[in-house]
């Protein structure tokens, strides 16, 4: 993984982005994803350029690709973990999300919501040095918050409603495609898997007891994304590539692959 820590000034760069201009996170989508091999993922990339274009975060890198950090909160019982390894229909996620270690530069609380087969995402800008009193459950000063504190206080909730905690640090490399049109469509090549499990309240891409996740080990992760109908090229994509949706999650399967190493406990079954 050392080419996630050897991004630094461009990591600082995608971080200045989301710092100064407004968060296009698609907040409600449908989200499609396939584990795909390097030279499929080559050959997708050509299929693709002439409907959709690289996102302004991977034109600000060389190779296109920036790194993405994620500290993901569960209860003791790893219940989060569970549900989404036995593919409940309604579950969620809590994270806060990173693209540097620098302390100037926001932190994104996010709770992802799956409603059957639709994504909703919940997502607000903080400062770094406020995540440890996020995550204790104390209120901040307004002077702090970059918006309204709906998404706060309703990350908060659902923290305290299973006790969450620190769980698991997870980061990745991404190279993201994006259209321009009403529909949003989102293509996402995902790489270097990593995790790090942790207890402690800090986001962060650097330092050390990261475990390769060996999902991604020869492969990439695929994710389409898009707010409305299903385009005609999509379609025609999957069909000439052979791909097969696939469940993915990089929390849980970090979550399973550290149970199997004996860095986490209760066990996770399946």
């Amino acid at each position: 993984m050392k080419e996630v820590t050897d991004q630094s000034n461009s990591a600082s760069d995608t971080a200045r982005i989301s710092l100064n201009v407004p968060d296009r996170t698609l907040r409600c989508r449908h989200e499609i994803k396939y584990h795909i091999s390097e030279s499929q993922a080559e050959a997708i990339t050509r299929f693709i350029s002439p409907y959709i274009e690289m996102d302004r975060y991977s034109k600000l890198h060389r190779k296109g690709d920036y790194p993405i950090v994620s500290l993901y909160l569960d209860s003791n019982q790893l219940q989060l973990c569970k549900e989404s390894l036995r593919g409940h229909k309604n579950r969620f996620k809590l994270r806060i999300r990173s693209y540097t270690d620098e302390p100037d530069y926001p932190r994104f609380l996010e709770i992802k919501r799956r409603m059957n087969t639709i994504i909703i995402k919940s997502r607000e800008r903080v400062l770094a040095g406020d995540v440890p009193a996020l995550l204790s459950g104390l209120p901040l000063p307004p002077q702090n918050y970059t918006a309204d504190t709906d998404t706060i206080n309703q990350f908060q909730l659902y923290m305290n409603s299973i006790q969450a905690k620190p769980a698991v640090l997870v980061r990745y490399m991404r190279r993201a495609y994006e259209g321009s049109t009403h529909n949003r469509v989102r293509i996402t090549f995902d790489r270097q898997l990593a995790y790090c499990v942790t207890k402690i309240p800090e986001v962060r891409l650097s330092g050390g007891n990261w475990q390769r996740n060996p999902f991604t080990r020869g492969g990439v992760i695929l994710e389409i994304k898009f707010t409305d109908s299903y385009p005609a090229w999509l379609s025609q994509m999957v069909k000439h590539f052979n791909l097969r949706q696939k469940s993915i999650s990089k929390y849980a399967s970090s979550i399973k692959d550290s149970c199997l190493l004996g860095f986490c406990a209760p066990l996770i079954a399946g």
